[in-house]
């Protein structure tokens, strides 16, 4: 597992913005910036609609206050359900990002298999990254939502 002063892997992502599809890459997203990446077992799931992005979505402007240029949310999903997701919940300050076939996901060693559920998803969790370097992780035990709320982030900073 990816741990605090470790680089990100450089992987392919997939984003849909109002210009369509693009596939950005970890230094597309990262590289010279402070980013506040969290990452949700699904879009649309409960906790993660009722409670994980809702707190990103409301202390966006706090976060930036405070430095980060950009607020990553991560899905093991395709980019179609991310950007409806994104809009269903007034997450215009975010950037909805999709890790379509979990490789960013593996590649950390965040992974979880939830058989039934959607097989391979990630682990719920968030983490500041400064220039492509990891200086704070913050994973949740199963079934839990605590270390990873937004406010818990605003702490960090």
């Amino acid at each position: 597992m990816i741990k605090n002063g470790d680089k990100l892997p450089e992987v392919n992502f997939q984003l849909l913005t109002k210009d369509g599809m693009q596939n950005p890459t970890t230094s597309d997203l990262f590289a010279g910036k402070k980013v506040v990446l969290f990452a949700v077992p699904g879009a649309f799931t409960p906790t993660c609609s009722e409670a994980h992005l809702p707190g990103y979505v409301v202390n966006a402007d706090k976060l930036k206050e405070k430095g980060v240029d950009s607020i990553i949310c991560l899905a093991v999903n395709d980019a179609f359900v991310m950007g409806a997701w994104g809009k269903a919940q007034n997450a215009e300050e975010l950037i909805m990002l999709a890790d379509g076939d979990g490789a960013f996901t593996k590649s950390i060693g965040l992974e979880m298999d939830t058989g039934t559920f959607g097989g391979t998803r990630s682990q719920r969790y968030s983490m500041l990254v400064d220039d492509g370097v990891v200086k704070q992780l913050n994973v949740e035990q199963p079934k839990q939502f605590e270390v990873s709320k937004a406010e818990v982030m605003l702490g960090w900073l």
